[in-house]
């Protein structure tokens, strides 16, 4: 790169995160217009790097005031707002080159930092594109073709990134370009190179050529990923598992007896498709898809029966230890008889039972290492202790990961790697997030859906509280007060824990009660930035802290006589569960935590939950903390109390939660707001996609088309010894570790 762009302008470039020359020409242009039109600048923000297209309409230069030197000032419209180009020296003379090139009535681009000077939005000492050196003819020809804006860094603004794009186009050479599409489907298609698609993606002549070479380059994105996922696909099915058929034991029927509902047709359907894969050879890999509250943890029981009836292991690998400890609890109670504690002498149940946290006793820890490690069949459920390394699972034919987005593809992938023969998969999730609505439509898991819940009730309502109406916030505590009295039990959760404990990052929750790989919330915000308001914008947002609204809520008149109870995860494990077990009695019917209690909690009595500062959370973690309540046979109320700060995604991401409980629908509003997650790679944040060209909400079509031309081609060709170009640029655009993800996940 140094050598072909210049070493100054590729440490710029390095900053976007282009460090080859393929990076380069894989740049897309963050937007594109013609000169002839503005580009009507929204959503400003103090200090925010912009590039932009405007008209100069009207230009002054003038001496300083106060101390030697001169200004000049030109005067923008953007096409919605007016905002100044200011630029200052100690003589006139050194401005006067600003006063010949920015001329009243021309547009030109403009690339700087946005400040605010007496309420005005101002550029000061902006970079902008003079055209200086062109001929008219040039100019002409420049003023007809498209005007491309490239992302941007500080001192890098978009012409010289296109600069730089060129000097790389301009010695391109087809031959240097793999191209991925067999020759025979790409002239059936009549679409041109890839090559020739880069070229029209930099330099287009027209929109519309800009417009096809974005198409083009998609397919190639899709086909190359869609080309690696199914090498992936057939590198499981030539794995071995252990086939789990029939149920030989009669095990499953008998705990589908002991039930005390019966299971819902969509509970059926789900079960008949894990018993489908189960009963093959190579290892199942499936998603669980199933709203809060819809049974998929009964799903995930029978199936993991159906492996210890066969005489193997299974584990359910949960995300927090509040959750599986009530996950073990849960199934002792619910199924006596049938499921017991596991023994390492004698068999004590048709199901044994093993609970393996990071709190357990050392001689609790031995024991259930010891069974495990013994090959004795048995379902263990466990934290990130799982995951240990002395934690052996010799006879694994079962995983289970409950809100698989808690866990990275290599944190669930050592379970897997700890038994001769691959376990089957099973992940489970209540609210997909984006880089998993991505992989299901990239396809690289077979998706099982669950419907409406066992116990179906009225929906849960939703009602958005600003934090700064005082008459609202006191509705809070008395209609608190209010449920309690009707015997029901409220959450309110807070996302921190103590008021000394460092401000999370704005969009973040506390750290202190997430488990590893919890993926942060987008930058939050909710008001658009005007220039009459730039001190309100700048106002330090302080979050509540679970341990300072205890003890305010203790001296609130409307909670007087009410026991409250404080949970977080600091606490020791048997704390927490005396808290718990307090709460679900109703001894302590109002309990303040933090998002500890985020995911699977089960207490039918609750019916109100309120989320203090909702605007530091993602729509998967609202949705979950929103499906604590309403579990029961009375309906829910959720509150979400926010603060306003800068942007807009928190507000788009509370109004949805308020429209919908409808978990697939916050998905695809989610993808919206975050783009797409890291599809090849670990993160799951949804920003920084490694898919530049793809949307997996409006490419749909692309992606089901190259699926099914990959599938074709490794079936017939598994290695692409046929199709050397495509391996190339499988090899060249991902990343080992990102193939080996792939193999994975």
């Amino acid at each position: 790169m140094d050598r072909r762009v210049g070493p100054k302008t590729a440490k710029k470039l390095a900053k976007l995160g282009v460090n080859t020359v393929r990076d380069l020409l894989y740049l897309q242009p963050r937007r594109l217009q013609t000169w002839a039109e503005l580009s009507a600048l929204e959503n400003l923000n103090e200090g925010e790097e912009v590039t932009f297209i405007a008209q100069v309409t009207d230009a002054q230069m003038r001496s300083l005031r106060n101390r030697p030197g001169a200004m000049f000032t030109a005067h923008l419209y953007d096409g919605a707002i007016e905002l100044t180009a200011t630029f200052f020296a100690r003589h006139q003379a050194i401005l006067n080159f600003h006063a010949r090139n920015l001329v009243p009535g021309n547009h030109y681009m403009f690339s700087g930092k946005l400040s605010q000077y007496r309420g005005k939005w101002q550029l000061t000492h902006p970079e902008y594109d003079t055209a200086e050196g062109l001929s008219e003819s040039e100019l002409a020809a420049r003023a007809a073709r498209p005007a491309l804006i490239y992302p941007q860094s500080a001192g890098l603004p978009s012409w010289v990134t296109a600069k730089a794009i060129r000097t790389i186009l301009d010695t391109l050479k087809p031959e240097d370009v793999p191209e991925v599409l067999p020759e025979d489907f790409r002239k059936a298609q009549g679409w041109d190179t890839t090559f020739t698609a880069l070229h029209k993606l930099h330099q287009p002549e027209t929109i519309e050529e800009y417009r096809w070479a974005q198409k083009r380059l998609a397919f190639d994105e899709a086909l190359i990923t869609q080309t690696a996922l199914a090498q992936a696909r057939q590198g499981y099915q030539a794995q071995t598992a252990h086939p789990l058929t029939e149920d030989p034991k009669g095990l499953l029927t008998q705990i589908e007896s002991a039930l005390p509902f019966e299971l819902t047709d969509s509970q059926k359907q789900v079960n008949q498709q894990i018993a489908q894969d189960l009963a093959k050879s190579h290892p199942m890999q499936r998603l669980l898809q199933g709203d809060v509250g819809s049974g998929k943890t009964i799903v995930a029981v029978l199936a993991l029966a159906r492996a210890l009836a066969h005489g193997y292991q299974g584990a359910l690998l949960a995300p927090t230890e509040v959750l599986a400890t009530q996950h073990y609890l849960g199934l002792l109670k619910q199924f006596p008889g049938l499921i017991a504690p596991a023994s390492l002498t004698s068999r004590t149940a048709p199901v044994e039972l093993l609970l393996l946290t990071g709190s357990l006793s050392a001689k609790d820890k031995r024991q259930a290492l010891a069974i495990l490690a013994s090959g004795k069949p048995v379902l263990v459920i466990g934290t990130h202790a799982l995951l240990s390394e002395h934690v052996q699972i010799p006879n694994l034919a079962l995983l289970v990961v409950d809100e698989q987005h808690r866990f990275g593809v290599k944190q669930r992938e050592i379970l897997r790697e700890k038994t001769e023969h691959v376990p089957h998969l099973l992940v489970m999730t209540a609210t997909p997030i984006p880089r998993t609505v991505a992989m299901t439509l990239f396809g690289d898991l077979e998706v099982s859906i669950l419907g409406a819940r066992p116990r179906p009730g009225e929906e849960i309502t939703t009602y958005l509280v600003p934090a700064d109406k005082p008459a609202w916030m006191a509705r809070l505590w008395t209609r608190t007060a209010e449920e309690v009295h009707n015997g029901a039990h409220v959450y309110i959760v807070c996302p921190r824990i103590s008021e000394d404990e460092k401000e999370p990052e704005t969009g973040s929750v506390s750290t202190a009660d997430a488990p590893q790989n919890q993926t942060k919330a987008p930058k939050v915000a909710t008001r658009k930035a005007t220039p009459s308001a730039p001190a309100e914008e700048k106002r330090k947002i302080v979050l509540t802290s679970a341990e300072g609204l205890y003890q305010k809520l203790q001296q609130e008149p409307a909670l007087q006589g009410i026991k409250l109870a404080l949970l977080h995860g600091r606490q020791s494990p048997a704390e927490k569960a005396q808290i718990m077990d307090d709460f679900k009695s109703g001894k302590t019917p109002v309990l303040i935590s933090t998002t500890v209690i985020e995911v699977g909690v089960d207490d039918p009595e609750a019916t109100l939950m309120i989320i203090m500062d909702a605007q530091q959370y993602g729509l998967s973690a609202l949705h979950q903390l929103r499906g604590r309540v309403g579990r029961g046979s009375r309906p829910g109320t959720c509150l979400a109390v926010y603060q306003e700060t800068q942007g807009d995604d928190a507000l788009t991401r509370l109004q949805a939660l308020a429209e919908s409980n409808d978990g697939f629908y916050l998905a695809e509003k989610d993808l919206e707001i975050r783009r797409e997650g890291d599809v090849l790679g670990e993160g799951q944040a949804g920003r920084g996609s490694s898919l530049k060209f793809i949307s997996v909400l409006k490419d749909l079509d692309t992606i089901k088309r190259a699926r099914s031309l990959a599938d074709h081609l490794v079936s017939e060709d598994p290695e692409l010894v046929e199709h050397p170009d495509l391996k190339a640029a499988i090899d060249s655009a991902l990343a080992a570790e990102q193939q080996e993800n792939l193999l994975r996940s």
